[in-house]
Order: C-alpha cells, then sequence, then structure tokens
C-alpha cells in the first residue's frame, strides 16, 4: 500500500499566517503503528511556530516554537484537538 493522502487543508489567515494540515494513510509499521503519517503546521512570517509531525526516523513529536518533544498519538481527532489548542495558546501570546 501506498501513502494515501486523506486530508489537506491550507488556510491563509488575514494577518499572513498559514495554517496548513495533511494526514496520509500508510501501512501499519512499527515506526507508524497507528497507519498515519501526518503534518500540521502553523507559519507566521515565513517562521514554523508550531508543528506536529511523524516524518521518517523522528516518530510522532511537535514543534513548539524553538523547542522540540515527543508527542503521544492516541487518534486523528485527538491530534487535531492537540494542535488546535496549542495553536490558540500561541496565538494568545502573540498579541
Amino acid at each position: 500500500m501506498k501513502a494515501e493522502l486523506i486530508l489537506h487543508d491550507k488556510v491563509q489567515e488575514s494577518d499572513g499566517g498559514i495554517i496548513e494540515t495533511k494526514v496520509w494513510a500508510v501501512p501499519v509499521t512499527k515506526e507508524k503503528p497507528h497507519g498515519y503519517r501526518y503534518s500540521l503546521v502553523y507559519i507566521r512570517n515565513g517562521k514554523r511556530m508550531l508543528c506536529y509531525d511523524n516524518h521518517t526516523g523522528k516518530g510522532d513529536h511537535k514543534h513548539y516554537c524553538n523547542n522540540e518533544e515527543p508527542y503521544k498519538f492516541t487518534t486523528i481527532d485527538k491530534l487535531f484537538t492537540d494542535f488546535y489548542k496549542d495553536l490558540r495558546r500561541l496565538k494568545s501570546h502573540e498579541g
């Protein structure tokens, strides 16, 4: 089974920020036991401010400003909930 793009959304905000979400269905492997590859990202002024992803070799993790930490994936719904919760928190500090 090849990776199959099952969701892709890109929003250009009025302030210039970009929110882009992509989810692929992939074969279940040790690295991707949930069967998904994903990238949820918020970019402001050309800089990645927030990103949840699991590209090959790094597993599930998130980037919040300049910090990177592991992320415990449970479901796609929870992934989106966590991403948008962090996005609201980040935007509330942007001013």
